[in-house]
């Protein structure tokens, strides 16, 4: 994870305790919140993807994110760009590596919002957001979003974690792979290439069209917006509990690399044969599909039975607030006063 103390030695005093920031690939959701709990004033903005804009830009998204809570805050009138907390607890998509990690505190710190700064993969967030406040925090979170990612924690602190950069290292999977997947099926199905599949019919009926060969001319040549192949993860979902196998067999691959990931963390960390949370969030995950997370129950209840397996419903940015918390230090009341505000 990465540090940034650029502002910690500053006389100013700071209206919140922390601000949490937490930063997904399609918005941002920022907290400011008071020592004993509350939550002072929130805000959202877009996406946070430095890989696409640069790291300037990514931090200009957090900070309409920031400005917004901090408008919330108030009070009305008081000067615009900080300090606003003493601690900023950024939990961030694309934040992969450490040395990410580290040039994101960086460019946060510089921002000036707080008296230190530090970033973590947004992974650690649904950790945190899952796990007791009391005792040793440790435990397994994956995270299947836009794309797929795991964390992992010891007892004594070591971490167990994949790059998550794609297929380069060895990734599969995530909102974006399983709108391809349905695709790449759809198109070999019609033109013979592939199997039969109800995908077929299914996929390009969606948009309006009567075959993917209508579709697949649309999305080349701009008429329907790459971008919007998101929306086949829910229709893909559906034909599969149906009963068509195309659709039930991504399915299952995805179950199996979500239990690959986990149980790899688990091995790492010396905790598969241990009575350890495993817990799943991001949208695809946190959506509830029953043959996806039933399945990934099944697979991880083979190779570490003692797992309990659960998924975080709260918002990512309670994780980030809590970690804040922690690094600040805080009454066991407060904690317990921030998870009810999000439920």
């Amino acid at each position: 994870m990465g540090l940034n103390r650029g502002a910690e030695a500053r006389a100013t005093p700071f209206p919140a305790a922390v601000l949490a920031v937490d930063a997904g690939n399609s918005k941002t959701d920022a907290a400011l919140i008071g020592a004993d709990g509350t939550v002072l004033g929130t805000g959202r903005s877009g996406g946070f993807q430095p890989p696409r804009s640069g790291v300037e830009a990514a931090v200009d998204v957090l900070g309409r994110a920031v400005a917004e809570a901090a408008r919330a805050a108030g009070p009305p009138g008081a000067p615009p760009g900080g300090p606003y907390a003493a601690h900023v607890s950024a939990c961030l998509a694309n934040a992969d590596l450490p040395v990410e990690e580290s040039r994101l505190a960086d460019a946060i710190g510089a921002r000036g919002w707080g008296g230190t700064t530090e970033v973590r993969n947004d992974t650690f967030a649904v950790l945190r957001a899952g796990l007791a406040d009391t005792g040793t925090p440790y435990g397994v979170a994956v995270v299947c979003g836009a794309g797929i990612n795991c964390v992992g924690v010891a007892p004594d602190g070591r971490t167990a974690r994949f790059p998550a950069l794609g297929r380069i290292s060895g990734d599969w999977g995530g909102g974006s792979g399983l709108a391809g997947e349905a695709l790449w099926w759809a198109a070999r199905a019609e033109d013979g290439r592939g199997g039969p599949t109800e995908l077929a019919s299914a996929v390009p009926g969606h948009f309006g069209f009567a075959s993917m060969a209508a579709l697949i001319e649309a999305l080349h040549l701009g008429s329907v917006a790459y971008e919007r192949t998101h929306e086949l993860v829910p229709l893909l979902f559906a034909v599969a509990a149906a009963g068509d196998p195309v659709a039930s067999a991504i399915v299952e691959r995805q179950a199996g690399e979500v239990v690959a990931m986990a149980s790899v963390a688990l091995r790492r960390l010396g905790l598969l044969g241990e009575d350890v949370p495993v817990l799943l969030g991001g949208g695809v995950l946190a959506a509830g599909h029953a043959q996806l997370n039933g399945a990934i129950a099944a697979g991880l209840a083979e190779v570490a039975p003692r797992a309990r397996v659960s998924v975080v419903a709260a918002p990512p940015v309670l994780g980030a607030g809590l970690a804040g918390l922690d690094a600040v230090g805080v009454s066991p009341e407060a904690y317990g006063k921030l998870r009810a505000h999000f439920g």
